[in-house]
């Protein structure tokens, strides 16, 4: 139902008023959508802090692997690494920002540390358009590695026979080629739910992160699509043009869904 309204008012005009009814306006909503600098703008934003996702899921997975060790007090550290996921992501986006923070004569924790390591100029993460977005991909980094996705590996490393493994170090196999071989292909299904759950994520663009951390600034260099919707509706009242972006992202996870699926089929069957 919710998607079907976004549908219809995505061909409408509304300013959200009780006492008005949406105005129907065919496909203007689009044809303005798509002659929008800033939409075009705002996706390319979307698309860089998406740059992050292979890091994120390379990361899991080795972390992952490294967890899997039959270690004393495992536990623990598995633990520890997916204390950021359970934290609120309200303290959590609080907390960088004074990890990040930068002002004449201030810096925040990380700057500090670069100071003591020799950088004399450290970087403005929050208040710089070319540092903002890698600081936003470096607390989902953070966040993630350690989170679900390291989950989801630990998961699918149980399923994965020792026979594999004890036929390989017989063979001479280091770990890393191990890894490769064994682990990685075997691993693919919950790699491809991963990637497909990670670009479903990444195109909702951390609204979060960037209301809380930027307010999609410093100069628009962190509004994202997502967040370009939310102004249009809430901040502007432009409901008919929010649903129409709305369907166009719709349209995009759609897409990259329909492509990765496909894709994973012709591997599996290769």
């Amino acid at each position: 139902l919710p998607l079907l309204a976004a549908f219809i008012l995505a061909f409408c005009e509304w300013d959200l008023s009780p006492h008005t009814l949406p105005h129907f306006v065919g496909l203007q909503n689009f044809i303005e959508l798509f002659t929008d600098k800033d939409f075009w703008r705002y996706l390319g934003n979307t698309v860089f802090l998406m740059l992050g996702i292979p890091l994120n899921i390379f990361g899991a997975f080795l972390l992952a692997n490294l967890l899997h060790q039959q270690l004393k007090g495992i536990s623990w550290f598995r633990t520890f690494l997916f204390l950021p996921t359970m934290c609120s992501p309200v303290a959590v986006y609080v907390l960088w920002q004074w990890i990040f923070h930068y002002r004449a004569n201030e810096v925040g924790l990380l700057n500090s540390a670069l100071m003591r390591l020799g950088l004399a100029n450290p970087p403005n993460w929050l208040g710089d358009p070319m540092w903002a977005k890698p600081a936003l991909i470096i607390v989902a980094l953070w966040i993630g590695v350690g989170g679900y996705n390291c989950v989801l590996y630990l998961a699918g490393l149980q399923n994965v026979p020792e026979e594999l493994y004890e036929a390989a170090a017989l063979d001479g196999a280091s770990w890393l080629q191990r890894l490769r071989h064994i682990t990685w292909p075997t691993l693919y299904p919950t790699t491809f739910f991963i990637l497909i759950m990670s670009i479903i994520s990444g195109f909702q663009g951390g609204f979060t992160a960037i209301f809380l951390m930027t307010k999609g600034g410093p100069g628009d260099a962190t509004t994202t699509l997502i967040y370009y919707i939310y102004n249009n509706a809430f901040a502007w009242f432009r409901i008919g043009y929010a649903a129409a972006a709305a369907m166009v992202l719709f349209a995009l996870v759609l897409g990259f869904t329909l492509l990765n699926w496909k894709y994973s089929k012709r591997v599996t069957q290769f």
